[in-house]
């Protein structure tokens, strides 16, 4: 497998850029929003307007050493029920604030393991949530699962609750690789986990493979893939590792001396990708794959495809409110997030406010340079006229930023009168293509690889 020789000279082995999946991006926000910001914002939603809502549960029974996610391990349940009533308190905040007839278009519980919660409290906390603000038409609801951390009365609890999508974290099976990152999670645990929501009559089911890990070969990810597709997974999400140690201290666990290089994973990743298309999956943006029926593949063909802290999704609604510590909401006029530590969190809370800290309030081209990023990264295509008639530019500046971000490139993006367009050749670079519509300090964090 061979790479063109003009992806090594634009840098894309040794560049380290952001994921974008918010613009700007979470190192950037500041103390300008707080809680008083956060609750006006909420009370500015339309009546009647659908939202999204993520719930964040950030503990694990382990910690695992691959992972930079904010979690705490806990061996008994007494944390997370504690800290699933003081969820329970947010909803009621929430919907004190919310306006008439909001409806819900995704419900997504993510962490750390939400599958820590105990059965009881899955209840309490699904029920608080649509007392809050109702499933509206063609709603999902999903949850993240650990096949290590899952039974069947939590699943009964969940099913019950109306989860229609599950998400299972599979990283990758090989059992020297497990052991390198601290994930032992066999493939015949899996493969029952997946059965018994099948069996449910879940709907959908997702799951995640890593690419980039220690030991990782095109045989071992092979093997990897091979295994996954058969639980077929109605979507795929392949992302790269992101070997960060300076951030997240228990990486320091892993070797590096047993990472791939950075054009070992590229072929890593095509190599997995290749797997995915000749089982009839379709490519979704930089790292996702769906079979044709799934809605993130229909969403891609009708080009209403969407990047959120989650990564794609089909889901177009203007606003996601995140419950639970470290949390981001997104609004129409800017990001909010909530204070990281649980023990600040709580007290927020009880205190009767909302534990927003920190955020960003949309200012100058803030809107527009994020739906250029936004539809690179979902389309690969910059339109033009969408830019032009969507936002406050003139057709000179736009047409100078997208003469830059050509020039840069030069080769491995189309410069039309349509717009800008990154074809196969050059999709490699895309995040570095987005970066370079990023008007912010590009030092002040350390991101993880291009690639």
């Amino acid at each position: 497998m061979t790479h063109d020789p003009q992806l090594a000279r634009l840098g894309l082995f040794d560049a380290r850029v952001p994921r974008y999946t918010s613009y700007p991006t979470a190192p950037h926000f500041g103390g300008t929003v707080d809680a008083a910001i956060f609750t006006r914002w909420v009370e500015e939603i339309p009546e009647g307007a659908a939202i999204s809502l993520y719930l964040h549960v950030p503990f694990c029974r382990r910690l695992c050493w691959f992972c930079a996610c904010r979690t705490q391990g806990t061996q008994s349940d007494g944390p997370v029920v504690a800290y699933a009533r003081t969820l329970l308190s947010e909803i009621g905040m929430l919907r004190r604030h919310l306006p008439r007839g909001v409806t819900l278009s995704r419900l997504h519980w993510g962490g750390g393991t939400p599958t820590l919660l105990p059965a009881p409290e899955m209840e309490r906390l699904a029920a608080a949530v649509f007392e809050a603000v109702p499933l509206g038409d063609g709603a999902e609801f999903s949850v993240e699962i650990d096949p290590n951390e899952i039974d069947a009365a939590r699943l009964d609890a969940l099913v019950s609750a109306g989860m229609n999508r599950a998400s299972i974290g599979v990283q990758d099976f090989d059992p020297l690789i497990q052991a390198t990152i601290g994930r032992e999670q066999s493939y015949e645990l899996t493969r029952q986990v997946a059965d018994m929501i099948r069996a449910r009559g879940v709907g959908s089911l997702n799951a995640d493979i890593l690419y980039g890990l220690p030991h990782q070969t095109t045989a071992r990810i092979s093997d990897s893939v091979q295994k996954l597709l058969t639980l077929s997974p109605d979507r795929v999400a392949l992302y790269g590792y992101a070997h960060v140690p300076w951030m997240s201290r228990r990486q320091q666990m892993i070797p590096s001396d047993a990472m791939p290089t950075p054009e070992e994973r590229l072929r890593l990743f095509e190599t997995a990708a290749e797997l995915f298309r000749w089982d009839g999956y379709v490519d979704v943006g930089i790292d996702h794959f769906a079979r044709p029926a799934d809605g993130m593949a229909k969403a891609l063909a009708a080009g209403t495809l969407r990047r959120n802290f989650q990564g794609y999704t089909d889901d177009t609604a203007p606003v996601l409110i995140g419950l639970g510590a470290s949390s981001i909401s997104r609004f129409p006029q800017g990001f909010a997030q909530n204070v990281s530590g649980t023990s600040d969190y709580t007290k927020a809370v009880r205190d009767g406010v909302f534990s927003t800290h920190r955020g960003h309030v949309f200012a100058g081209e803030d809107r527009m340079r994020a739906r250029i990023i936004e539809a690179l990264m979902c389309d690969f295509h910059v339109s033009r006229a969408e830019i032009l008639r969507d936002f406050a530019v003139t057709p000179e500046r736009l047409d100078g930023l997208l003469r830059n971000a050509a020039e840069a490139f030069d080769g491995m993006v189309d410069l039309t009168a349509e717009g800008l367009s990154i074809p196969p050749r050059g999709r490699p670079l895309t995040r570095m293509v987005a970066r370079v519509f990023d008007a912010y300090d590009q030092t002040k964090a350390k991101h993880s690889a291009a690639v």
